[in-house]
């Protein structure tokens, strides 16, 4: 290739790296008050006020067709055993119909594939209610299978007045005989429960809700070591008198955060699931929205969806950076001059980065080995990372091509559990990488498949300057890589 036109075909490629990816569930993802997201047969599913709901093949990809009977609003699901799905809901109440008297129910199924000849939910159960007058009212409700004690709780409420706590049969799902509700907060509806590390945690959600553009929803949450609280905030605010740390807020072209719903996909990878009450760029429909789940100091808070762009990878082990194993084309300029670093009197000029029209040529035309190494701002150390919505996706996420900037080299998985670099990205399986945020805010880098293996493996450092491939372990730094903007 000329110079000239090698340019300008890089100019090219380096503007088509900053395209903005989507950041939104894609599809048919619209849905109001989602369930937490439950998995079934090797398919996701989620469930909103009214009856219905979505399903996903690949988490990713979203589309209408879940069903339960009952109706109501804000429904919760649980998967209890191998073929016993819970569904909790509330009927009326929330000001529905004008009124604030409702009802919780539980029902379950074999299945929540509503094509299976299993397909099948069991009677309602009422477990609690709400009459006219009453300063709680009966919906919104959520579940929570305590796995220290194996007891199962819900809690349910509006802003009407409190979030009440009640305690069910993990069996019937018929609310224990005997139990009396507790009131655990105030100032906020849409609650959920869940446990982690010895804590239990109640989200809320705060502000306007049903008012699309306008809606200020928000998730709080509050914490405490017993499951009947009481829930307090980080500076100490008790949830029963408004207090909440906030998890996620409007953002993104998009507003009204509410209905949490935690899925754990192994040790270290978690995501939350929500609503948004209105997507500027979905013309202001309620959206389903996934995003990575994280943790600090034992508090929860909303990650981030991958965004394409040009970066260093960075890994976790020793802060080196992934590079092609080239050799090392020397910069120009700067340098000691004499004892005291200087050039006499001469104004210090600026020195420009290595350009890659500057080394490509020296770079072998085939395949290239990868390796990890101090990072110097050097061209064979600047990947871009760009989505591929061919591909299909993963829960929350979709896969990418990377790339060294400015040109088609791609990395690559191979059958020998390595990585390299390929001469032209051409879509294959192992070109294709899922890029998620781990709890504490690392990324694990997975190929879409690995040639002749039928294991999940992501990229590793295998040593100081050696990357490979191999079976994530959360609790090495091996396994755990940052992507730095310079």
């Amino acid at each position: 290739m000329k110079r000239q036109n090698m340019i300008l075909g890089l100019a090219a490629l380096l503007a088509a790296a900053f395209t903005v990816n989507s950041s939104a569930q894609v599809g048919s993802p619209f849905i109001h008050d989602p369930s937490t997201i439950v998995k079934c047969d090797g398919k996701y599913y989620t469930f909103g006020t009214g009856g219905g709901g979505l399903i996903s093949e690949d988490g990713w990809n979203w589309h209408s067709g879940a069903q339960r009977p009952g109706g109501g609003a804000a429904p919760d699901a649980m998967k209890i055993a191998d073929d016993k799905y819970l569904i909790v809901y509330g009927s009326t109440g929330g000001g529905l119909g004008g009124g604030h008297a409702g009802q919780i129910n539980t029902m379950w199924t074999k299945t929540l594939d509503p094509a299976s000849p299993d397909f099948k939910f069991s009677e309602a159960v009422k477990i609690a209610s709400s009459e006219f007058d009453e300063d709680c009212d009966a919906i919104d409700p959520s579940v929570l299978l305590d796995p220290n004690t194996g007891r199962m709780w819900v809690s349910y409420g509006t802003y009407y007045g409190f979030i009440r706590l009640v305690e069910i049969d993990p069996v019937t799902f018929e609310r224990v005989k005997g139990n009396k509700a507790k009131d655990i907060a105030i100032d906020c509806e849409a609650s959920a429960l869940i446990y982690r590390n010895g804590w239990y945690y109640l989200l809320g959600t705060h502000g306007t809700c049903c008012d699309g553009t306008n809606s200020t929803y928000n998730i709080v949450v509050g914490r405490s070591r017993e499951v009947t609280g009481p829930y307090l905030d980080n500076v100490g605010r008790d949830m029963l008198k408004g207090g909440g740390k906030m998890v996620v807020a409007a953002g993104d072209r998009k507003t009204g955060a509410g209905h949490f719903g935690r899925y754990i996909e192994e040790e270290g990878v978690e995501k939350m699931s929500f609503h948004w009450e209105a997507d500027f760029d979905m013309g202001g429909r309620s959206t389903l929205a996934i995003r990575p789940l994280l943790w600090k100091n034992d508090w929860p808070y909303a990650g981030e969806l991958f965004k394409e762009g040009t970066y260093e990878i960075e890994s976790e082990r020793r802060g080196y950076a992934l590079e092609l194993a080239v050799d090392f084309v020397r910069l120009g300029g700067g340098g000691m001059m004499g004892f005291g670093g200087g050039r006499g009197n001469a104004a210090p000029q600026k020195i420009e980065e290595q350009q890659l029209i500057d080394v490509y040529e020296t770079w072998p035309k085939g395949n290239i080995d990868i390796r990890i190494g101090d990072y110097m701002f050097r061209p064979h150390q600047k990947w871009t990372i760009t989505a591929v919505p061919e591909a299909g996706g993963y829960l929350g996420g979709q896969y990418y091509k990377i790339t060294i900037a400015g040109t088609k080299r791609a990395l690559a998985a191979t059958a020998e559990k390595d990585v390299i670099s390929v001469p032209q990205y051409t879509g294959a399986p192992e070109q294709l990488w899922r890029i998620e945020q781990l709890t504490d805010g690392t990324y694990r880098i997975m190929p879409k498949q690995v040639p002749g293996c039928d294991e999940e493996l992501v990229l590793m450092s295998a040593g100081d300057s050696t990357p490979s491939l191999g079976k994530f372990d959360m609790n090495s730094d091996n396994y755990k890589w940052n992507f730095r903007n310079h």
